[in-house]
C-alpha cells in the first residue's frame, strides 16, 4: 500500500507553494513600496482634507484645493473621477473579452472585486481610527503622563463610535470576501485564476476610488453653492464643468481632425478638414474662456509660483539638452583625451550642492568687483545685482519698453537656470553618449557612400535613432525642473524678492512658517503634482508618434 501523499506534493499543491514562496520573497519589497510610497500619499491626501496644525482637527474637504486654484479644484476631481470609473470599466471590459474565450463568465471577477471591496472597507476603518490615535496627547493634557495611561488612551482610540462601525463593516466584507473567493476557486479552477483575480483586484479599487471621489466633489460642490446661495451670491460651478469640458473635447477634436488632415492626400479633403479643424478650435477658446473665472478665485501666489516653475523649465530644459547632445557628439568622436573630457563634465552632477551653489553665489554677485560685472565692465556694459535682481531678463536687455507681461525670466532666475544647465549638462551628455554609441556605424557608412554629408548624417541618422534618448532625458529634466528645490533654495536672495521662487518654494515656506497650515500645503503638493502628471501622459502620447525605436 502506498503512503498518502500530502497536499503539496500533489501538482496542485506545487503550485500554490511556488506561488507562496514567490509571495513571501516579494512580501518586504512590497512593504517597503507600501510604508514609504503608497502610504504617504494616501496620507497626504487624508490631511488636505483636513484642518491640520500639529493633530488632526475638523473636516474641510475641498476647501484647501479652492483656496489654491479656485473652482477649477471642483471640475479638476469631477473629471478625475470620471477618468477612474472609464478606467475601470475599460479594464474589466477587456476581462470580459477574454473570459469569454475561456467560457468562463463574469464569476471570474467576483473574488477580485470582494476582496476590493474588503481592502477599500480597511482603509476606511483606518483612516477612521486614525485622528482618534493622533488625538492622545490632546486628551492626556492636564493628565499625569504615565505609560499605562498612554497604552489605556490608545486603546480607547478602537472604541470610539465611527471606528468601531467602520470596524464592523471591514470585519463583515473580509469573511464575504474568504468565503466568496473560495467557492469561486472550488467552482472554477482555470490556470488563469491568479492573474482574473489581481487584474479585477485594481479594477474594482479604481471603481471604488472614483465613486468616493465623485460622491466626495458632489458634496463639496453642493455646500458650496448652497453657502454662495446664502451669501446672496452666485457660483456656477456646474455650468463652468460643462463649458469647459466642452472646450476641452472640442480641443481634442480638432486635434484629431488636424492630424486627418496632415495625412489625407485629397486636397479638397484637407481644405475641409483644416477648416473644421479651425471652426472646433475657435469654439473650444470660447467655451475655454470659462477656465479663468474658474481660476480667479486662486491663492495668487501659487499662481506666481507655477509661472516661475513654468519658465525655469522652459528655459533650463531646452539648454541643458542642446548643450548636453553638443558635448556628447565632440566627445563621442576619435580625440585624445576624450575619457578625461567626459569626466570633467560629468564632474559638476556629482559635487554637491551646497558647495557649487557657494561657488556661484561669488562668480554673480552683486558688487562690482565679482567675475561676471568685471565680464560686463569689459564690454562695456553696466554692472548687474544677478541674484538680487527681480527685473525681467528682456527688460534688462532692452529697458522698460518691455511690457511685465513679456519681461521673461527675472535675471535672479536666468543665474539658477545657467547654474541647473551647468550642474545637469555633462549628466545629459553621458546618456546621449550611451545613446550614441547604440548607433551602427554602418548606416553612417552607407550615407557617406551615398553622398551624404556630416549635417545630413546627423539630421537624418543621428536624432531620429537618438530620439528615444531624447524623450527619456526630455521626460526625466521635465519632471525634475517642476520639482527642483535645493539649487533655487541655496542661490535664492531676499532681493529677488519672490521672483525665483517655484512652486516647491512656496510649498516649503508655507510648511515651515510660524503657523503652518499643512492641510494647504498638502494640497498644493498634490495640485503640483497633477501638473507633472499631466505633462508626462502629454509626453508619452507625443512620444508614440515621434519617437524611433528602430
Amino acid at each position: 500500500m502506498q503512503p498518502r501523499r500530502g497536499f503539496f506534493e500533489t501538482q496542485r499543491g506545487r503550485v500554490i507553494l511556488e506561488n507562496l514562496t514567490a509571495y513571501l520573497f516579494l512580501a518586504p519589497a512590497g512593504l517597503i513600496i507600501f510604508l514609504f510610497g503608497l502610504f504617504p500619499v494616501a496620507f497626504a491626501f487624508f490631511v488636505s482634507l483636513h484642518q491640520w496644525r500639529r493633530f488632526p482637527g475638523e473636516y474641510r474637504g475641498l476647501d484647501s484645493y479652492v483656496e489654491a486654484v479656485g473652482s477649477f479644484a471642483y471640475i479638476a476631481f469631477f473629471w478625475l473621477a470620471l477618468g477612474l470609473f472609464a478606467y475601470a470599466a475599460y479594464s474589466l471590459w477587456r476581462l470580459w473579452r477574454e473570459s469569454e474565450d475561456e467560457r468562463t463568465g463574469l464569476a471570474q471577477f467576483i473574488p477580485g472585486i470582494a476582496i476590493a471591496v474588503a481592502t477599500m472597507a480597511f482603509i476606511n476603518w483606518f483612516f477612521k481610527l486614525l485622528p482618534f490615535v493622533l488625538n492622545v496627547p490632546i486628551r492626556m493634557r492636564g493628565l499625569e503622563i504615565t505609560r499605562e495611561l498612554f497604552i489605556e488612551e490608545f486603546f480607547k482610540s478602537f472604541r470610539f463610535e465611527p471606528a468601531l462601525s467602520a470596524a464592523n463593516w471591514m470585519w463583515l466584507s473580509l469573511g464575504v470576501a474568504i468565503v466568496l473567493t473560495m467557492i469561486i476557486y472550488r467552482l472554477l479552477r482555470t490556470p488563469h485564476s491568479g492573474r482574473f483575480m489581481l487584474l479585477s483586484f485594481f479594477a474594482g479599487m479604481t471603481f471604488i476610488g472614483g465613486a468616493l471621489l465623485l460622491q466626495l466633489t458632489i458634496n463639496e460642490i453642493n455646500v458650496a453653492i448652497q453657502e454662495a446661495l446664502e451669501a446672496e451670491e452666485s457660483l456656477p460651478i456646474w455650468s463652468q464643468i460643462i463649458f469647459i469640458s466642452a472646450g476641452f473635447g472640442l480641443l481634442f477634436a480638432a486635434y484629431y481632425t488636424w492630424t486627418r488632415a496632415t495625412n489625407s492626400h485629397d486636397e479638397r479633403d484637407f481644405m475641409l478638414s483644416a477648416f473644421a479643424a479651425i471652426l472646433l478650435i475657435i469654439g473650444a477658446v470660447l467655451l475655454i474662456v470659462e477656465l479663468p473665472k474658474a481660476l480667479s478665485a486662486g491663492d495668487d501666489d501659487v499662481f506666481r509660483g507655477f509661472n516661475v516653475t513654468v519658465m525655469y523649465a522652459v528655459f533650463s530644459v531646452p539648454l541643458q539638452l542642446t548643450l548636453g547632445l553638443g558635448l556628447a557628439v565632440l566627445l563621442f568622436q576619435n580625440i585624445r583625451g576624450k575619457s578625461f573630457f567626459r569626466m570633467i563634465y560629468f564632474l559638476p552632477y556629482i559635487t554637491p550642492f551646497a558647495a557649487t551653489s557657494v561657488i556661484f553665489t561669488l562668480l554673480f554677485s552683486h558688487r562690482s568687483g565679482s567675475p561676471a560685472n568685471r565680464m560686463l565692465q569689459t564690454i562695456g556694459l553696466d554692472t548687474q545685482v544677478w541674484l538680487q535682481s527681480p527685473r525681467g531678463i528682456f527688460q534688462v536687455i532692452f529697458g522698460n519698453i518691455v511690457p511685465d507681461q513679456l519681461a521673461g525670466p527675472a535675471l535672479a532666475l536666468v543665474v539658477i537656470i545657467l547654474y541647473t544647465v551647468w550642474v545637469y549638462a555633462g549628466y545629459s551628455a553621458v546618456i546621449f553618449l550611451a545613446g550614441l554609441g547604440g548607433i551602427p556605424k554602418e548606416m553612417y557608412e552607407a550615407a557617406r557612400i551615398d553622398g551624404a554629408n556630416s549635417w545630413q548624417q546627423f539630421r537624418f541618422i543621428t536624432l531620429p535613432l537618438l530620439s528615444p534618448t531624447t524623450f527619456f532625458l526630455t521626460l526625466i529634466a521635465t519632471i525634475g525642473t517642476f520639482q527642483a528645490f535645493t539649487q533655487i533654495f541655496l542661490l535664492r536672495q531676499p532681493g529677488s524678492y519672490n521672483a525665483v521662487d517655484t512652486i516647491n518654494i512656496y510649498i516649503y515656506e508655507e510648511l515651515r512658517s510660524s503657523a503652518p497650515d499643512y492641510a494647504y500645503g498638502s494640497a498644493m503638493a498634490f495640485v503640483l503634482f497633477g501638473v507633472i502628471l499631466v505633462l508626462t501622459l502629454v509626453q508619452n502620447r507625443y512620444a508614440q508618434r515621434r519617437v524611433f525605436y528602430g
